[in-house]
């Protein structure tokens, strides 16, 4: 058994009626390809059994402490009962990109159930031109940006023809939860709990100046420096902007319903716009992402005039492209702390406001190298996890009803550069999906690079954000933005950026990228 970290408890205690903490993702994919012509359950199950022991937070189910004195541990499930776990269902006609998000944004508004591994896969038939899709969502504290894309390349194929996978080794034998080892453990972490909160304290205050809501307070930096100066860091912090987030629409308490959207982008257009401008992708995929919000509100009569803070998640371990070292072992959780910049989305001119995402976001990445990049953990490792299963929801809700410390989360999850296969069947497009809370904002945007594509995945609460599709369509306006640029169009970016005002809660019609 491993116990879950702090970081990962987290995930566990921040659930409520209201917030769901996993993250999925959609693969649309062509049957034609695969051998049979059809993709079926029973072929998704074969895969499944076949590389289970190559996917570890697949197989893993929580084993509680009682009373939950301490954060639970990972225990080794060999007999996962994927039955259980996979669903398959037929969209009504004419089956396009609105009828599987309404059928996604369903099941992404449930939580998983926690007797069992933490994930689900839905086998979704019936999209237009006889393509299908799969939809999998795996509970955030047991995944990260790194070890999904992980999964995910353990259960596809460079190919139609399915790749030979070795046998797994013989299967150890099953450690059952000792309880009195559990409560053994929580009595030790009760005794060392303060000088491990003095310890994440000392700690998380030389990042105070980039941690979300402490960043806004009067000195904050200079506490920054001198907790690095007495833990022997002389070197100064390198300039950041204000981390101040502003209200908008989209922050406050949320319901539990979800939407969401999806779009796509030609890797070429991003990086044809990245030359041009000496800068990298990812500059350029925040400024869409900026864009996009920035028309949003505008048509809703709701842009501040500072910029929206973004949280961007970085992942601190390295992408293999294969199993890593955790997934060897059977480890699982997350590696990843966060980058806090500011979107730009104040500034009017199209190429001005790509220039200031990119300082914003080289700011953040010199700031980000000077930090301990462990403040996350040490937030969360303050707080004894009894207490912190009750407070953080309540927490949250607060956060969210006084003014949150960042407006939304963008991550952005490098892909495979070609083409995969899934039981011979291709996918097309990948969307990734994330998560909103009260505390982060209503709205979430996550994007993968896969063959050629520049795919998002939009998540909205309808509370908040109802016309979660317009957003997705501001995202290839954003693109096109971009690009008059370079054909010299002012004329049409003027157009896009003077979009007229809508009501909140009324729906626009935007036509987006299959």
């Amino acid at each position: 058994m491993r116990q879950l970290t702090a970081l990962d408890a987290q995930f566990l205690s921040v659930e409520s009626a209201t917030t769901a903490a996993h993250v999925a993702g959609v693969a649309v994919l062509d049957p034609s390809t695969s051998p049979s012509g059809a993709l079926t359950r029973q072929a998704l199950l074969a895969v499944l059994r076949e590389r289970m022991h190559l996917t570890p937070p697949l197989r893993m189910r929580l084993a509680d402490v009682p009373f939950g004195l301490d954060r639970p541990y990972w225990l080794d499930d060999p007999d996962v009962d994927l039955d259980a776990h996979v669903h398959e269902a037929t969209l009504p006609a004419p089956g396009g990109e609105r009828e599987l998000a309404a059928y996604v944004a369903d099941v992404h508004a449930r939580r998983l159930d926690r007797g069992r591994p933490l994930w689900e896969a839905h086998l979704i038939h019936g999209l237009a031109d006889g393509r299908c899709a799969l939809y999998v969502k795996v509970h955030h504290c047991a995944i990260d940006g790194v070890s999904g894309s992980e999964i995910l390349t353990a259960l596809l194929d460079p190919s139609p023809r399915p790749r030979r996978v070795e046998a797994p080794p013989p299967p150890a034998p099953r450690q059952a939860p000792n309880l009195l080892t559990m409560l053994a453990g929580a009595v030790t972490r009760s005794i060392v709990q303060p000088v491990e909160t003095l310890c994440s304290l000392a700690r998380a205050a030389a990042d105070l100046d980039v941690i979300p809501v402490v960043a806004a307070l009067p000195d904050a930096r200079l506490v920054a420096q001198a907790a690095r100066a007495i833990a022997g860091d002389p070197r100064p912090l390198p300039e950041t902007p204000p981390l101040v987030a502003p209200r908008t629409p989209f922050n406050g308490p949320i319901s539990g319903e979800r939407r969401v959207a999806f779009g796509s982008v030609p890797l070429t257009e991003v990086r044809r716009v990245a030359r041009a401008f000496g800068m990298g992708p990812n500059d350029v995929v925040m400024t869409l992402c900026a864009s996009a919000l920035r028309r949003w509100l505008i048509a809703h009569d709701a842009l501040p005039d500072r910029p929206l803070v973004a949280a961007v998640p970085v992942a601190l371990r390295p992408r293999s492209g294969g199993p890593s070292r955790d997934a060897a072992h059977g480890r699982v959780g997350n590696r990843i702390s966060a980058m806090i910049t500011p979107l730009a989305t104040d500034v009017a001119s199209p190429e001005e406001r790509l220039t200031a995402v990119r300082a914003a976001l080289a700011g953040a990445k010199r700031r980000f190298a000077v930090s301990h990049r462990s403040w996350l953990d040490d937030v969360c490792a303050m707080v004894p996890n009894a207490f912190a299963a009750l407070a953080t929801p309540v927490v949250f809700r607060l956060a969210g009803v006084a003014g949150a410390g960042v407006n939304l989360i963008v991550s952005n999850v490098p892909g495979p550069r070609t083409p995969l296969y899934l039981c011979g069947a291709r996918m097309l497009a990948y969307h990734p999906l994330s998560v909103v809370t009260d505390a982060t904002g209503g709205i979430s945007i996550t994007c993968a690079s896969y063959d050629g594509r520049l795919d998002f995945g939009v998540v909205s609460c309808p509370t908040r954000l109802p016309d979660v599709w317009s957003v997705a369509g501001h995202l290839r306006e954003a693109m096109d933005e971009l690009l008059a640029l370079l054909d010299g169009s002012p004329h049409d970016v003027a157009r896009h950026d003077d979009a007229a005002p809508v009501r909140a809660g009324e729906e626009r019609e935007e036509t987006v990228p299959a």
